[in-house]
């Protein structure tokens, strides 16, 4: 089975296509971007396609980033899966980028916790905490900072992710030296396709995790009533 693998949830412009059954990364591309992912991405995924022998058509399934993340990019993402899984007529999944970030851990035989996490913005962090065995012992959630550093804490978790920095402190206060961390501005393409391959279509479908509003609101002001 080949898997072609998108994300534009976050930091990262990132495409890859994966032959399973070989457990390989056939061809793979990531670009550092906050913004302009609708821009770059079908030239990104056109660049990793012309490496591929058969292109599209040799592809069985698609896989992107769900989010939580940015409404945008995580609309960016979505909509070119969608439009490549109807083109080529094969199924489309969608992965959590806090499951992507944790799947580097995973260990089947570990009980280790890993939290991962994603600066929500105003004082509030999107996080989940599975243990290194694949077993969650917490949903996806939004919650305050501080409550993710008592959380982690009580967890013993080590801290992956986006946000991964913005807690150690908090974590250190309350009694639990965290294991060192280095923020990673998206998930590792790879992983989103590893993931992708063992999803079930009927449960994992391709529609946007929002675990919050967002911020910009229509405006009501001097709208016309309908009749």
């Amino acid at each position: 089975m080949r898997i072609l693998a998108i994300d534009t949830a976050l930091g990262l412009c990132s495409a890859a296509v994966m032959d399973v059954t070989a457990a390989r990364i056939i061809a793979r591309e990531s670009l550092p971007m906050e913004r302009g992912h609708a821009e770059a991405l079908m030239p990104l995924v056109e660049r990793v396609m012309a490496q591929v022998e058969g292109g599209f058509s040799s592809l069985d399934r698609v896989v992107t980033t769900v989010g939580p993340g940015s409404f945008t990019g995580l609309r960016v993402g979505l909509s070119a899966a969608r439009a490549i899984g109807l083109a080529a007529d094969i199924p489309v999944v969608g992965v959590t980028t806090l499951s992507a970030f944790a799947g580097p851990y995973l260990d089947h035989e570990s009980t280790h916790a890993f939290a991962s996490v994603i600066d929500a913005r105003h004082a509030h962090v999107y996080m989940q905490i599975v243990r290194g065995d694949g077993r969650f012992l917490s949903t996806p959630r939004i919650i305050p900072l501080a409550d993710a550093a008592s959380a982690i804490a009580f967890a013993k978790a080590r801290i992956i992710g986006s946000a991964a920095s913005l807690l150690v402190e908090a974590v250190k206060a309350r009694g639990f030296e965290p294991e060192p961390v280095t923020d990673e501005i998206g998930p590792d393409i790879e992983w989103v396709a590893r993931l992708g391959a063992f999803a079930n279509p009927e449960d994992a479908r391709p529609i946007p995790l929002y675990l919050r509003p967002p911020d910009a609101t229509p405006q009501t002001n001097g709208r016309v009533a309908l009749r």
